[in-house]
């Protein structure tokens, strides 16, 4: 199910404190870099991802990419950075509001 606007505002302040916990460097999208943002997002719920590379559309790419590779939603991008939701269905720590 896709984030609301309001959804999305209020994982935006919780991340806004955090530092990217997965960096994606200029060897691009591998499967550790993958295997890293699931069981960080597995661990977190919230993760924040640096990704250092060539020009914008590089990036755009990879944060889509791993948005989808990963079943999670981009939550926000600024910059070289994107934050990434998504929910542990098994013990969830972030409650986010309804719509």
């Amino acid at each position: 199910m896709p984030l609301s606007e309001k959804q999305k505002k209020y994982l935006r302040r919780l991340a806004h404190p955090l530092h990217p916990i997965v960096m994606l460097g200029t060897a691009g999208l591998t499967e550790p870099v993958l295997l890293e943002l699931d069981r960080a997002l597995t661990d977190h719920e919230l993760v924040k991802v640096s990704v250092r590379m060539g020009d914008r559309e590089a990036r755009d790419a990879a944060l889509a990419s791993l948005s989808q590779r990963t079943s999670s939603e981009l939550v926000q991008r600024v910059g070289h950075v994107g934050v990434y939701y998504r929910q542990n269905r098994k013990s969830a720590k972030i409650i986010i509001p309804d719509q």
